[in-house]
């Protein structure tokens, strides 16, 4: 299988890298630049060879989104899935009162805009009628049933990234596309911090699992933890 994978340098983006190809995948490990190429994600790439290409893109811009999916094109690497990684969570600390506007720009470009530049390039290298899936790692902060008053640009973000999964879902059923929004669980990565109760590669797996039809899912669902657990709209 191949798997596109952007964030991929560091946090559950490297975990589901580095079991992707302890799986027997191969995967387009996406960073934003050089500088996010993690040693541990070159350490990956060193080790497996051929199973793990580093790309470099900024998911926030349209036109590197395009100019890699025409390299992949043009090397007649087709896709077999897609895991929109790569995400940012800014303004914890304020409410609405002192919230900078500029961090909701920041974000939305980020975890909505980004995931749509991949999807609209990326699209057209995923094989119809075979299995193929885009997985959109979401977040329990994106239900409307579960907010909870904090975390703006994220989870206004993330709500968005559900109702994107959902339009693009119903678009690509045609082709045989399965198109999921996935609550990772409260992870212990940079963005969750050291408190979070569950480790990157228990997540990381189970997302996999959900990849490989491991995990049954039924047809109706489109917002799921990484267990396959339908989550709250």
């Amino acid at each position: 299988m191949n798997i596109l994978i952007t964030g991929a340098g560091r946090g559950l983006g490297f975990q589901l890298t580095k079991l992707a190809v302890e799986r027997g995948h191969h995967v387009v490990a996406c960073v934003r630049d050089g500088a996010d190429a993690s040693a541990g994600l070159l350490s990956l790439a060193s080790e497996y060879g051929d199973q793990v290409h580093i790309e470099r893109m900024n998911v926030t811009v349209e036109e590197e989104a395009a100019r890699l999916a025409v390299k992949l094109k043009n090397d007649d690497v087709k896709l077999d899935s897609i895991i929109n990684n790569a995400g940012i969570l800014l303004g914890r600390e304020h409410k609405l009162a002192t919230l900078p506007m500029a961090y909701m720009k920041t974000t939305f470009e980020v975890n909505l805009y980004g995931p749509m530049n991949v999807i609209k390039h990326m699209g057209s290298l995923l094989a119809d009628n075979s299995g193929a899936a885009i997985i959109n790692i979401s977040s329990e902060a994106g239900s409307v049933a579960l907010s909870y008053g904090g975390d703006y640009p994220y989870a206004m973000s993330k709500n968005a990234l559900n109702m994107l999964t959902k339009m693009v879902g119903s678009e690509f059923q045609s082709r045989g596309i399965r198109v999921l929004a996935v609550h990772p669980g409260w992870i212990r990565t940079d963005m969750g911090g050291d408190k979070a109760p569950l480790s990157a590669d228990v997540s990381a797996n189970g997302i996999l699992d959900l990849l490989e039809r491991k995990t049954r899912i039924a047809e109706e669902l489109y917002f799921v933890d990484h267990t396959g657990r339908s989550m709250p709209i």
